[in-house]
């Protein structure tokens, strides 16, 4: 774990997927086709302390959905930072590291399944969470104890915090 502190404690940008990442990858549909995705408030706050710490978040998803949309409006992050209907990752990532200005060793991507792979493949911290697809595990370099939706952006947002000595000044926030 020494090796994924050091990378860490270096990382400027995370990347989220969101189904099976921010979402636990159910997909809830209503009887007029109205989707629905369940979101984990902790893992929220757990962005927002990042975001808050300097650390900049940015989604790159496969799927369209004005859900997430709303979600990253409601986290704040910036709409140049959303990358939906993504069936390359790689364009998109491409584009963020262009416009950020961040080398892809400062950044850090989450993911869960396959399509997650090529731009897992370039970043300086691949995470995979805790039941992502066989194949993302065995090339990441970190699995979350978490599963997704279920706390696994949390536990990433937390690590990276530790990692980078905030956690304990971002806790004196909130017990002053």
């Amino acid at each position: 774990m020494d090796l994924i502190r050091e990378k860490a404690s270096k990382i400027q940008l995370v990347i989220f997927d969101v189904d099976g990442v921010l979402t636990d990858g159910s997909l809830y549909f209503d009887n007029q086709g109205q989707e629905y995705k369940a979101f984990n408030v902790k893992d929220g706050l757990g962005m927002r302390m990042l975001m808050d710490s300097g650390v900049k978040l940015a989604i790159i998803t496969g799927r369209q959905s004005d859900l997430v949309t709303h979600r990253a409006n409601n986290l704040k992050i910036p709409p140049e930072l959303i990358y939906q209907g993504c069936a390359d990752k790689r364009v998109a990532f491409a584009e963020l590291c262009a416009q950020t200005g961040i080398k892809p060793e400062h950044i850090a991507y989450v993911g869960d399944d396959m399509i997650d792979l090529p731009v897992m493949s370039k970043v300086g911290l691949a995470i995979a969470v805790a039941d992502a697809h066989y194949s993302v595990k065995q090339r990441a370099a970190w699995i979350t104890e978490k599963p997704g939706g279920k706390g696994a952006a949390r536990e990433v947002c937390d690590r990276l915090l530790e990692a980078q000595g905030k956690s304990d000044a971002l806790l004196a926030g909130y017990l002053a």
